[in-house]
């Protein structure tokens, strides 16, 4: 008997096994020749089989979901350490100019044991301790293999240790836009969406200018802002000294600000519409104030919503903010369009890879919290 989707993922394991793991480049710049796992190291033959065999093995539908949880994180190690070895082996070859970078076969065995391992989580029906312990547990796991030295010769890490200040910089700088963005938006979202949520005939009006500031892509909205902004720091005395500019940190903080309003405003009254009302019967019988019902009530049931409606928005700014590098904003997008700029796709990938792994972190942990408001709110 067989998992339909496990066999997907043994089919896009396999085709990556079947493919290049590491693209190895005379420079950074050169386009570079494909090697597969079982020519990039010694050893990589038998790594390759018995990563097939494992991909082939958990396709039983029988196999019990620790089984395949600790199968994925196996695999995911093994492919990863692969990597490691073969750029160490081939850069030891030939010498300090050559550059090893991951290729598509590695990234898909990668992706086909990372939904795997999602796959068996959500088979398992982990309690939320257990969940934030293994959230723990793979963030020391990732954190370890970055700190040792097993994957310093990939590229992309000799990418980082070149630009280590220039990186930890904007990596404050995209935190700072993305949470920066989400607060701002959260002090005028919240306030609003109650405001509309009390007075219905407002809400129509307020959604749809919201709505339509959503559907403008963020190329066109940096240049409505730029000359916007900069005839405003040009105009108004005091606007410089405030930070207002037509370029940099100020317009990218402006858009990705007026991009968070529309989830966090519907989702504010969304989850206060959808408050019981017998509940809210129950509070006015009890000769509650209408800011006491709000507060006391109202919001703490409606938190799920507001938590999610600040998930879309986190993980929403986190991949937006890439694009502040275009108006000298900051950020990983710095890299990623110097890389463009510079046809380096090694430095593409050191703005874009942790760009990738903090929406996907921001994304589960606002999925557990999520899931937390929602069990405390059936508590009784």
């Amino acid at each position: 008997m067989v998992s339909r989707p496990a066999l997907l993922f043994a089919a896009l394991g396999i085709s990556g096994l079947l493919l290049p793991l590491v693209q190895f480049k005379a420079n950074r710049i050169a386009a570079g020749d494909g090697i597969n796992l079982a020519a990039a190291f010694a050893g990589g033959a038998a790594v390759t089989a018995l990563l097939g065999v494992a991909l082939l093995a958990a396709c039983h539908a029988r196999w019990p979901a620790w089984l395949r949880l600790a199968m994925a994180v196996l695999g995911m190690a093994a492919i990863t350490l692969s990597l490691g070895f073969a750029a160490r082996e081939l850069s030891a070859e030939a010498g300090k100019l050559a550059r090893v970078a991951p290729a598509s076969g590695f990234w898909l065995v990668l992706t086909a044991f990372a939904l795997m391992l999602a796959d068996a989580i959500t088979r398992l029906r982990l309690s939320m301790p257990a969940r934030w312990l293994l959230l723990g547990a793979a963030i020391l796991l990732v954190a370890a293999l970055l700190g040792s030295s097993i994957l310093d010769q990939v590229s992309v890490k000799r990418e980082f240790a070149v630009r280590r200040e220039p990186f930890l910089h904007e990596a404050r700088t995209h935190l700072l836009l993305a949470f920066g963005s989400l607060g701002l938006a959260l002090l005028a979202g919240l306030p609003l969406g109650v405001a509309i949520f009390q007075r219905p005939e407002w809400r129509g009006p307020v959604l749809a200018v919201l709505n339509i500031l959503q559907t403008i892509p963020s190329l066109a909205l940096f240049g409505i802002l730029i000359p916007l902004l900069g005839w405003v720091a040009a105009t108004l005395p005091g606007a410089t000294r405030l930070g207002v500019s037509g370029i940099g940190i100020f317009p990218a903080m402006t858009a990705l600000f007026l991009y968070s309003l529309l989830p966090i405003v519907s989702n504010t009254v969304a989850g206060l519409a959808a408050v019981p009302g017998p509940v809210r019967e129950a509070g006015t019988g009890l000769g509650m104030t209408r800011g006491q019902m709000l507060f006391q009530v109202q919001v703490p049931l409606a938190m799920p919503a507001l938590l999610a409606g600040m998930r879309i928005v986190l993980v929403q700014n986190i991949g937006l903010a890439v694009i502040a590098g275009l108006i000298g904003g900051g950020g990983f997008g710095t890299f990623v369009f110097q890389g463009l700029n510079q046809t380096a796709m090694d430095l593409v990938l050191l703005g874009a890879l942790p760009t990738i792994a903090l929406a996907l972190l921001a994304g589960i942990v606002m999925d557990l919290l999520v899931d937390l408001s929602r069990e405390k709110g059936r508590m009784p």
